[in-house]
């Protein structure tokens, strides 16, 4: 059973993080460090500067921070170290730690930063998600793993097949918490915490807290302290808000002309359909482009993804839902090809540029009677936009 009773989150201090901190002086163990280094990690960002002494220390954690601020090692390197350092044996099928996302694609990048601090740790690792064979999976679990990163659906198959059981899962996390409530995944999330044992460590990310989200936090962390770091709109200065109004006729061609400038393009349509045909467009406008949607079988999406984000294709075409995983650095330009319908889409659509530290601009094409739902739409996201600058 979980712990239902209310709690008030301990909000930690405002004041900001020393930026001079090391991980080591955080608390981080000095082959974790080292593991950091090598991969030319020396600095904790801000997110992991608050967040990683109450998380090893095995407090519950309640983390506010955007897509691309670190969350993943805020949360993993406290998971891993706590998971080496138990008492508890390794056993088959029954995993010591859990981290819970909404999609493939993230599943695949939390174990992929991951994996290489878990091997030094000697810690075994698994993501488990749709999309690819079940039964491999089960094997998988068969030869003992200390973690996995699942989505809710996959884990939910492998439970009832009782090729897993989180009986002795001592630590859960979920992450971007926010976007599975979106994607209607808490009644798998709450079923899944629901077999949790009671008295281990819970840590929450999301980029908002929502209601159904603070339903979460009320239902299975006891007492967390709460981290905020950077503000939930998107108003950086960093980040330039444009509107382009267009005729229908001419917004393909406008998309073509957008994502031809330098720089890796991401554009975001409503439909599956539309994904793949806009992309099959730029092709022919000879812009080398992707399409990432839901039709997809597994092993497409992750080539589309990876080649985007080793820059040899540039564009990348997605529809909200696919597009949940994407959390790749240097996205120089997003476009709303179809203009979202809430602010909170906006924003995380926004979002997948002018990450750590970069520029970015987002640009939203709106036919002339979309014009005002559109502005509309900015003022509840809280953006200041500007035209679209044309040729004198």
């Amino acid at each position: 059973m979980p712990a239902t009773l209310p709690t008030t989150p301990t909000t930690s201090s405002s004041a900001p993080a020393a930026p001079d901190r090391s991980f080591a002086e955080l608390g981080i163990p000095s082959v974790l460090t080292a593991a950091l280094t090598a991969r030319g990690i020396t600095t904790p960002r801000p997110i992991q500067a608050r967040t990683l002494p109450d998380a090893l220390n095995g407090r519950d954690v309640l983390g506010r921070a955007e897509t691309g601020s670190g969350k993943t090692l805020a949360f993993g390197l406290p998971l891993l170290v706590r998971t080496a350092s138990a008492h508890t044996r390794r056993t088959a099928r029954r995993p010591r730690a859990l981290v819970l996302v909404p999609t493939r694609e993230l599943a695949d990048q939390v174990h992929d930063e991951l994996l290489p601090l878990a091997d030094v740790l000697g810690l075994r690792l698994l993501a488990v998600y749709g999309g690819v064979s079940l039964q491999r999976q089960v094997q998988q679990l068969r030869r003992e793993v200390d973690v996995v990163v699942a989505t809710p659906g996959r884990l939910g198959d492998l439970l009832d097949r009782g090729a897993c059981s989180l009986d002795r899962v001592d630590v859960a996390v979920l992450d971007e918490a926010d976007h599975m409530a979106d994607m209607g995944f808490l009644p798998a999330v709450r079923a899944l915490l629901d077999q949790v044992p009671r008295g281990g460590q819970r840590m929450l990310f999301s980029a908002t807290l929502d209601g159904q989200v603070d339903t979460l936090v009320r239902r299975y962390l006891t007492t967390p302290v709460r981290h905020t770091v950077a503000p939930t709109a998107a108003t950086t200065t960093l980040m330039v808000h444009q509107v382009r109004v267009v005729e229908a006729a001419e917004k393909v061609a406008v998309a073509a002309e957008l994502a031809a400038r330098p720089g890796r393009t991401l554009v975001f349509v409503r439909t599956k359909h539309r994904a793949a045909r806009l992309a099959r467009q730029l092709d022919r406008a000879g812009i080398r482009a992707g399409a990432l949607h839901g039709n997809l079988a597994q092993p497409a999406r992750a080539r589309a993804l990876s080649a985007f984000a080793a820059g040899k294709v540039p564009v990348l075409v997605a529809t909200d839902i696919a597009a949940r995983g994407i959390h790749v650095d240097g996205i120089d330009l997003v476009v709303h090809f179809d203009p979202p319908t809430e602010p909170k889409a906006y924003l995380h659509r926004s979002g997948r540029t002018a990450r750590a530290g970069a520029a970015g601009t987002v640009v939203t094409l709106a036919l002339p009677e979309q014009a005002g739902e559109v502005a509309k739409l900015h003022r509840r996201a809280q953006v200041t936009t500007s035209p679209y600058p044309t040729a004198a």
